[in-house]
């Protein structure tokens, strides 16, 4: 059973990533499980800070057992966390978590949801959440989810009364859906909101709680006792072949970037929650009890209902498409219900349905994967009627414009209709994500329109309208505009098409560290997003800096193809920092964005448009010893850091470390999490404290404090310390230790203008072998000594840290730079 777990879910992984595009194609049992929650006509929301942070056993129970509609309302895109499959972080991993969790709806079967709140990293309270998330635009987006969204019950995450005891972003979450409850049909409340949706009364709210949140079982059962509501998730779905958990734990499989692989139990398993406030319900163990989740809760839905009852209680699963005459005429009966919230989502789910009976196959392929605004762009359209019902393509239009391509194909059973067609991409927009289109806040995204927020990514820029007839029955069915192609090492591939800018440039760092006053040679890659692309490439650079030449031109005839120009680049004299700007003109027009692609086998493939620009830092600083050897962790940009201030990085592959190969690195860098996630490190850590034995320096970065040891040589507990205030005061314990004065002077001033903390899974308990060099704590904490200590091991030196470097060079932190090339430098001091 172990086994056949994994193959499906690397068999769900895979078709995940290429297929994330694809047309769906429902088998009898997939039609069957949709008709259900066609027939139930009940919504339950989910509310939470992060991705992750979601029970998708309970999604997918109420999604899949229940079969009402839900929805997962994460507060934050997680762009504070960390990343353990690749170099992205803050609004990069953003996007990467954005699509992990549409992956897990995909599977749990629930729909997601975001609000506007910026994942500023790790908070020890609500109070100060709120404060740098601004409450009451926060507050209002989880309103406008709960109004737009219209769930009839709430289940909250977290528990809104236990401030301080969990992460910030937690409890302000629970905090804000306990006042949304009670804001949401209020008419004088967020009332510029009302001018796009009504507003709305939910039935009830719950917590989800477990003995989690309390110390152990005991105290968990005596403080619920008598007031909650339970269910078996562990229930067996025969028409997947997998039980609830299963499906859970592949969904949250998905967080791969947080490291959420798993697996999991079969068999029964209790999820609890505790009534909060509204209507309680009349059966404790169900918590629709006593709300009408049938057709006739919707004004002309009882007829609507006796039809759609009777698909489901004599469903086909040999011949579906016998069901289609009925399936249509309730088609056309829900386009005329008044409920218009109603219509909206049983129309959407009732085509699906219609569509897949019918085995009806429509695809909008286009000849590219993106084009330039106003460009045309060719279009192969593929339709297929693979059921024996009348069925008539009358037309297709297009989002991008007015025009009605008239078609009148009768499309008989099983005969292929292909054509082409030539689309004119009337619009200035692009299609990158539209929360990072303008500049955020430390703590809030912003975002303009009301009816993009929310919305987990920016819908697709072009759709087409595929207009038939069935069963003589009008029904349009809208699909996105794919690129379809294929390779030979990975078969058929479906990716978004895009709308991109036909310049792009780009900075092959994102921070120019200049460590003298020397002029340097700055290289900018020029791509075309269009054929014949020509123009002029200039920098802007902060006051006292110079640049020269002053533009350069550039001509590249191939979509796609690029050209690498040269500036150089002279910083003043003395220490000064600001932002270099790169900017292209071509045909009159200005472009001044980079494009990102990322790309991971686990989520379709994403482009960013951000800022073309760097940070550029003349910082007076100086090195000792050059040549640093780097072990990779869980994906971080120092060692393209230190390149930056003149040190030879070389990367080290973990197998091939022995007794004589590392002698000739000054120093050897652990990336963050190296212990958690390079598991031959165990098997290599004596080769690590040999060469420090010899002489070498040894730098740990942070790695967490679930179930690893980072064999120091001498005893060292870590624990999940942390300082998340970045402006918390640092002291110096000892002014006289070599750290804070060879080759660089390190004061106070050098912590200034850090990022998003100070540092995180400081040790807590030490040998005395160590001496802690620095002393920082949050408001109302105690003194944490444990963000850098530092051990002499024979004669070279064993370094651990938690400040978090990872950020802070990325970042362009002068003083964080001055420091790391000190850590660096142990013991080089009496050498010289």
């Amino acid at each position: 059973m172990k086994n056949i777990f994994f193959v499906i879910l690397a068999l769900l992984l895979t078709s995940q990533s290429f297929q994330a595009q694809k047309p769906l194609k429902l088998n009898s049992n997939e039609i069957y499980e949709r008709v259900q929650k066609l027939n139930f006509l009940g919504t339950a929301l989910y509310i939470a800070a992060h991705p992750d942070d979601e029970n998708t056993r309970l999604i997918a129970y109420l999604a899949n057992t229940v079969k009402a509609r839900t929805g997962y309302l994460s507060l934050t895109r997680g762009d504070g966390g960390q990343n353990l499959i690749g170099s992205e972080i803050r609004e990069l991993l953003g996007v990467i978590r954005t699509q992990e969790l549409l992956a897990a709806r995909r599977i749990d079967g629930g729909q997601q949801i975001f609000t506007r709140a910026n994942d500023f990293g790790y908070s020890k309270h609500p109070d100060e959440t709120l404060k740098i998330w601004n409450k009451e635009k926060v507050l209002s987006d989880v309103v406008w989810a709960i109004r737009t969204f219209k769930p009839d019950v709430i289940i909250n995450r977290f528990d809104h009364r236990t401030p301080g005891t969990t992460h910030g972003h937690h409890t302000a979450s629970a905090m804000l859906g306990v006042t949304a409850f009670d804001l949401v049909g209020d008419k004088n409340q967020f009332k510029e909101q009302l001018k796009f949706t009504d507003t709305w009364q939910p039935k009830r709210l719950f917590f989800n709680t477990s003995s989690w949140f309390y110390r152990n079982q005991e105290d968990f059962e005596k403080a619920t006792k008598g007031k909650l509501t339970s269910f078996d998730v562990g229930v067996y779905y025969p028409l997947k072949g997998l039980s609830n958990n299963e499906l859970a734990a592949i969904a949250s499989s998905q967080h791969l970037c947080q490291g959420f692989g798993r697996v999991t139990t079969r068999g029964s398993q209790n999820e609890y929650v505790e009534f909060l406030k509204g209507e309680k319900p009349k059966d404790k163990n169900d918590i629709f009890s006593g709300i009408n989740t049938t057709w006739n809760r919707v004004a002309g839905g009882g007829e609507i209902g006796a039809i759609l009852y009777e698909v489901e209680a004599n469903f086909d699963f040999t011949n579906p498409s016998k069901h289609l005459p009925k399936l249509m005429e309730a088609y056309a009966m829900i386009q005329q219900l008044a409920d218009a919230h109603w219509r909206r989502i049983k129309d959407r789910q009732i085509q699906e349905i219609i569509e897949a009976c019918a085995g009806l196959y429509l695809e909008a392929s286009a000849d590219r994967s993106s084009g330039t605004p106003n460009a045309t762009v060719n279009v192969n359209f593929e339709v297929v009627n693979r059921s024996s019902v009348s069925m008539e393509l009358t037309s297709i239009t297009t989002t991008m414009d007015a025009t009605i391509i008239q078609k009148e194909l009768d499309l008989e059973t099983n005969k292929k209709r292909n054509f082409k067609e030539t689309i004119t991409l009337n619009t200035a927009e692009y299609s990158d994500p539209y929360w990072l289109r303008e500049k955020a806040s430390l703590g809030m995204y912003r975002v303009e329109d009301q009816n993009l927020i929310g919305k987990p990514e920016t819908p697709r820029p072009v759709q087409v309208h595929f207009n038939l007839t069935i069963d003589q029955v009008p029904i349009a069915i809208t699909k996105n505009v794919v690129r379809r192609y294929s390779e030979r090492d990975k078969g058929e591939i479906y990716e978004p098409f895009e709308i991109l800018p036909k310049v792009t440039t780009k900075l092959k760092s994102k921070v120019l560290i200049f460590s003298d006053d020397a002029a340097k040679k700055v290289m900018v890659e020029v791509r075309a997003g269009a054929n014949n692309v020509a123009g002029l490439v200039h920098l802007k650079v902060p006051k006292n800096w110079d640049v020269a030449p002053k533009e350069v031109s550039f001509n590249i005839r191939q979509k796609n193809d690029k050209q690498t120009v040269a500036f150089f680049v002279t910083p003043p004299k003395n220490q000064s920092e600001g932002v270099l700007e790169v900017m292209a003109t071509s045909v009159g027009k200005i472009y001044k964005k980079e494009l990102i692609e990322i790309k991971y086998a686990h989520i379709p493939k994403q482009t960013v448009l951000s800022d073309s620009q760097a940070k550029i830092v003349r910082l007076n600083i100086k090195n000792a010893g050059n040549n640093i050897g780097y072990i990779k962790g869980a994906g971080d940009a120092i060692p393209e850091s230190l390149r930056q201030i003149g040190y030879d990085v070389t990367f080290l592959n973990p197998l091939e470390i022995n007794g004589t190969n590392l002698q000739q690195y000054d120093a050897i860098v652990l990336g963050i999490r190296a212990y958690n996630v390079v598991k031959e490190l165990k098997f290599k850590q004596k080769y690590l404290l040999a060469y420090v034995k010899k002489g070498g320096n040894l730098i740990v970065q942070y790695n967490t404090n679930r179930g690893v040891d980072v064999a120091a040589p001498f005893a060292l507990k870590l624990s999940r310390d942390r300082v998340t205030d970045e402006f918390a005061e640092v002291r110096i314990l000892d002014d006289t230790h070599p750290v804070l004065n060879y080759p660089n002077k390190i004061t106070p001033d050098d912590f200034k203008n850090w990022v998003q903390e100070r540092g995180l899974y400081f040790p807590d308990s030490w040998s005395k072998e160590y001496t802690p060099i620095f002393s920082m704590n949050d408001k109302g904490e105690s003194a944490k000594n444990g963000s850098l200590l530092i051990a002499k091991y024979g004669n070279g030196n064993y370094i651990y840290t938690g400040l978090s470097f990872f950020r802070e060079l990325p970042a362009g932190v002068s003083g964080a730079y001055k420091l790391f090339a000190n850590i660096l430098s142990v013991g080089k001091a009496l050498a010289n």
